[in-house]
């Protein structure tokens, strides 16, 4: 007879275990209470014996339902489970990209390239992810991301990494600061100053550049603060905590009492990276690197 033992009769059970109340665990799964009375007798009935203990005050499991709710709670995990993994095999089939990006990458390069390839491949969907440098290096070993873009070429071997994307870089300052585009003439002119950078950690080539960058210019910056994150450090650098270098992609001055100077005349700029596994034969990340490197 279990066999004829439905998901449902299992969705009605578990809530009535948990509710232990007819009225609270019809309105839950929006039926009548006669209805959930009937469908936990026709369970009972199923499996032979009794599973609550049942007054005109209240509803209680007795042992045997006690232990048919692990057994209900064990296939129910099991039927999620397998539907996931369903639901993983089947988008690894449509082609779903999972895609990593460091938060600049957002701001202009990847919107018109994701844009393109949607109308070029509208079957493919993408799962977009921000997330630092070190956290996507991770979660490609991990086989968590198909492709990321990176400041950094440092990849985990077995790795391809190109560069795919470069811009200058913009020194940040509060609004009123006494140094603007009209009188700026180099760096140099910081060399006093707090910085706010990328930690060196997460971002060690980027950091890297920015040190390379003030030493030509005659100083190490010293750091107040550090964070991976544009709009953290466009606070910062409006509350007084120092001043900042970061790509000219996350320029905003709309939304913070900050100003921008782009250094367009200085031998150092930053690159955007693709790192993925060439062992990933996922066919709709071939398609996305051949649009992306055509």
């Amino acid at each position: 007879m279990t066999n004829q033992i439905e998901f449902r009769h299992l969705e009605y059970f578990l809530a009535l275990s948990e509710e232990l109340h007819f009225g609270r665990a019809a309105e839950r799964l929006y039926i009548s209470q006669s209805a959930l009375s009937q469908q936990i007798q026709r369970l009972e009935h199923l499996v032979g014996r009794p599973l609550f203990d049942r007054t005109n005050r209240r509803v209680e499991l007795n042992r045997a339902g006690e232990l048919f709710k692990k057994a209900a709670q064990q296939v129910t995990h099991q039927l999620s489970d397998s539907l996931e993994n369903w639901k993983l095999a089947l988008e690894e089939i449509e082609g779903v990209i999972r895609i990593g990006f460091v938060g600049s990458a957002m701001r202009e390069f990847l919107p018109p390239l994701i844009k393109e390839f949607s109308e070029k491949h509208p079957q493919t969907q993408f799962s977009l992810d921000e997330m630092n440098n070190q956290s996507q290096l991770q979660a490609l070993e991990a086989e968590q991301l198909d492709v990321g873009f990176v400041r950094s070429n440092q990849a985990p071997q077995g790795m391809n990494c190109k560069p795919v994307y470069t811009e200058n870089l913009c020194m940040v300052l509060p609004e009123n600061h006494t140094i603007s585009a009209q009188n700026f003439k180099d760096i140099g002119q910081f060399s006093e100053e707090k910085f706010i950078l990328f930690p060196n950690q997460q971002s060690q080539m980027y950091y890297q550049q920015i040190i390379k960058l003030c030493q030509h210019f005659g100083f190490t910056p010293s750091i107040s603060h550090r964070s991976i994150h544009g709009p953290t450090i466009f606070k910062l650098v409006e509350s007084g905590m120092g001043i900042s270098i970061v790509p000219k992609s996350l320029m905003d001055d709309k939304n913070y009492k900050i100003r921008f100077i782009e250094l367009d005349n200085v031998p150092f700029t930053t690159s955007l990276f693709a790192v993925w596994n060439p062992e990933n034969a996922k066919s709709g990340l071939k398609h996305f690197l051949d649009l992306l490197f055509g």
